[in-house]
């Protein structure tokens, strides 16, 4: 399994329809766990993300999805960062 982090803050209205997108998409695409997390509770995500959520973020890459995003955008986000590709070529 794959891990993103979906970064945003409670209340975000912008962040709610991240997450529905994203939600959609997993459907299809049920290799991934995406962690909601609220950057108001971690300072470390506020300096770099607090004017940019929701962003979807792969850690292991350190790849960046931000809003806005489509359905579109979001599977090829993680087609992208699908095991076994690498800079957009077949191992």
């Amino acid at each position: 399994m794959q891990r993103a982090l979906l970064l945003g803050t409670s209340g975000c209205h912008l962040c709610e329809l991240a997450e529905h997108i994203i939600d959609d998409c997993l459907t299809s695409n049920q290799a991934w766990i995406i962690e909601a997390i609220d950057i108001a509770e971690q300072e470390q995500w506020q300096t770099e993300f607090a004017l940019l959520i929701p962003v979807l973020y792969h850690p292991e890459s350190q790849t960046k999805l931000g809003w806005p995003f489509d359905v579109q955008q979001v599977n090829l986000f993680f087609n992208e960062l699908r095991p076994g590709k690498i800079a957009g070529k077949e191992e």
